[in-house]
């Protein structure tokens, strides 16, 4: 029979709760506003957010005004094993993508009040330099910090007169592996997983998206509560070094 140490351990030696090495690095794209390089393990994304004044062309009749933040999402030809060919030579946009990029935009909005940044678009740029699993919450955690740190020179210019952001965001990945639930899944479990999701929520512990389905198998509502309690614990720790980045920056 295993001992307990080595049934509880995973392929790369974490623990079921543990997160990978999480870094988010300022200052990455100098041409940004804002930006930082996020490292959940292995995957690495350049998060960059510029500045744009003026707004899409649907918000100009909006009263009170309001500004817009809204993403871009891709993965370098490089970022994986096999060269991913850009969506640009394909033809068409890589649909994937797409819905990842709603994600990110979905989430920074989620604690935007974007009538303080009226007549203004936030950009955030999302590019995945090394894919591991988990570059959709690498994104959406990294987006975030960029994101304030554009804001931080918006207000120290004067064009702004409050920050938007009531509330920080994060998203890490979780699942179920022979029956365990993991928290921050790489590519190699990820793969595996029975069941797998990723959970975005803020700083204050609520709520932004869910997604969660299984391959080949079901959960149970217990089993959904434990995934939950992990990635709370997760983000958690995740938000304290996305201020940690700010703040030092």
């Amino acid at each position: 029979m295993e001992n307990s140490d080595e049934m509880k351990l995973r392929f790369d030696g974490r623990a079921p709760d543990e997160l990978r090495e999480i870094k988010f690095e300022p200052g990455i794209a100098p041409n940004a506003t804002g930006s930082a390089l996020a490292s959940f393990g292995n995957t690495k994304v350049i998060c960059a957010a510029t500045i744009e004044r003026r707004v899409p062309a649907w918000m100009n009749s909006l009263v009170p005004q309001k500004g817009w933040l809204s993403a871009e999402y891709s993965m370098l030809p490089y970022s994986t094993p096999a060269r991913k060919q850009r969506a640009v030579s394909a033809g068409k946009p890589d649909g994937r993508s797409v819905e990842i990029q709603r994600l990110i935009g979905r989430s920074l909005r989620a604690v935007a009040d974007l009538e303080k940044i009226p007549g203004i678009t936030i950009w955030i740029d999302c590019d995945v330099l090394r894919a591991d699993g988990g570059t959709r919450t690498a994104s959406i955690s990294g987006a975030y910090v960029a994101a304030k740190l554009a804001v931080r020179k918006l207000l120290e210019a004067g064009e702004i007169a409050e920050d938007p952001f009531a509330d920080s965001v994060a998203a890490v990945s979780v699942g179920i592996i022979g029956g365990r639930a993991v928290l921050d899944l790489p590519y190699e479990e990820d793969k595996d997983a029975d069941v797998d999701a990723n959970i975005v929520m803020t700083g204050s512990g609520r709520f932004v998206e869910i997604q969660a389905g299984g391959e080949e198998a079901t959960f149970a509502d217990a089993e959904f509560a434990e995934l939950v309690s992990l990635a709370r614990a997760g983000i958690s720790r995740i938000c304290k070094l996305q201020n940690e980045a700010v703040s030092n920056a």
